[in-house]
């Protein structure tokens, strides 16, 4: 197997293994205080809740290395997590996940290093309202893309691994090991476009300056943000 699959299936594979007070009317310009911000502690908390941003390998919005199943519930609400075991690639295993689910395209899955639900292994299926510093998030299409990353390198489609980014070659190689990015086609490409999505298909590496990509409607379809290594 190439060195560079190889290496991206050895993470991956470990991976798929963040006094109380009441506002009487008055004549102000300042915004109203958020109705649920009863005490200090819970404004805190709601403003935590809507941060949105994704800094690889240590938090996405509030969620961070060290966030427990239990401080999820403290976040976004015991109603909002459902449990769930997910499947290793090829079916290699089971894993403690959690799913949140947001409205506003904050939806997440946070997947666990063990059933206590107390260590993060990392999190996916990021909505479209996660966003990194750059503005790389899920729906971002790969004009964009080429853009913030240069002009980088991805497996081709129609694999395990297909139109996952090698970070290495892009502007965001320091976070090699923290971000998977995956792309994908436009619903139908395939069928639509069948030579040129042949073209980019296999388990080999293609330029995002390729012109086969064009025609498909490649955007950014997952992000999974590693927060502690399988190990």
């Amino acid at each position: 197997m190439n060195p560079s699959i190889k290496s991206i299936a050895t993470v991956a594979l470990a991976l798929l293994l963040t006094n109380p007070v009441v506002a009487l009317p008055q004549k102000t310009n300042q915004p109203p205080t958020d109705a649920r911000c009863l005490t200090t502690s819970l404004c805190a908390s709601t403003q935590l809740s809507k941060d949105t941003l994704i800094v690889p390998g240590e938090r996405i919005g509030p969620i961070t290395r060290k966030t427990t199943k239990q401080d999820l519930a403290k976040l976004f609400g015991a109603s909002h997590l459902v449990d769930k075991t997910i499947s290793g690639p090829e079916g290699m295993g089971s894993f403690a996940a959690t799913q949140v689910n947001l409205n506003q395209g904050r939806s997440l899955l946070v997947v666990w290093s063990d059933n206590t639900r107390t260590k993060p292994l990392d999190v996916r299926n990021l909505g479209s309202a996660w966003k990194t510093r750059e503005g790389i998030g899920v729906g971002t299409p790969l004009s964009e893309l080429r853009k913030k990353l240069g002009d980088f390198k991805l497996y081709g489609l129609a694999w395990d691994y297909g139109g996952t980014i090698l970070l290495d070659s892009s502007r965001l190689s320091r976070d090699q090991g923290k971000l998977i990015l995956r792309v994908d086609t436009a619903p139908n490409a395939s069928e639509k476009f069948p030579n040129d999505y042949q073209a980019v298909s296999g388990d080999g590496t293609f330029s995002s300056s390729n012109r086969h990509w064009k025609p498909l409607g490649i955007r950014l379809a997952e992000i999974i943000v590693v927060l502690n290594s399988g190990e």
